[in-house]
């Protein structure tokens, strides 16, 4: 587990630390909200949060969210944010880097159960 008393992160070196897609880490914890980071490529599951918004943030590549009534695509530096209960698919062609803020113990597929399902709490080393 890091060091939460950290008062500095290098983002750029955390992100260059991740092997596995997919699978967010917590960077900090901000309130009762985790500030997680993941690399991603290819396409994840449809999924919902049904109790909180989640906030996406490209910090290299490009992706999209997939949602039932439009396609967003957010390229480096964009954010956007899932509105609690909208069901969404994230797709990265290449390999994207990405900010997440959501509330702590949010877990990244919802209420589905997948081999993309990633344990909570995994904080970057």
């Amino acid at each position: 587990m890091a060091d939460r008393d950290k008062p500095v992160v290098n983002l750029n070196r955390a992100m260059d630390a991740l092997d596995e897609l997919w699978q967010p880490q917590v960077l900090a914890q901000m309130n009762d909200n985790d500030v997680r980071i993941a690399r991603i490529k290819g396409e994840f599951i449809w999924h919902t949060h049904d109790d909180t918004d989640e906030l996406f943030m490209v910090m290299r590549g490009r992706m999209r969210i997939e949602m039932p009534e439009r396609t967003v695509t957010l390229e480096q530096g964009d954010v956007f944010v899932v509105p609690k209960g909208v069901r969404h698919k994230p797709v990265a062609e290449e390999d994207c880097w990405i900010l997440l803020i959501e509330p702590s113990g949010t877990i990244n597929t919802g209420a589905e159960q997948s081999s993309r399902t990633a344990a909570r709490d995994v904080w970057v080393e």
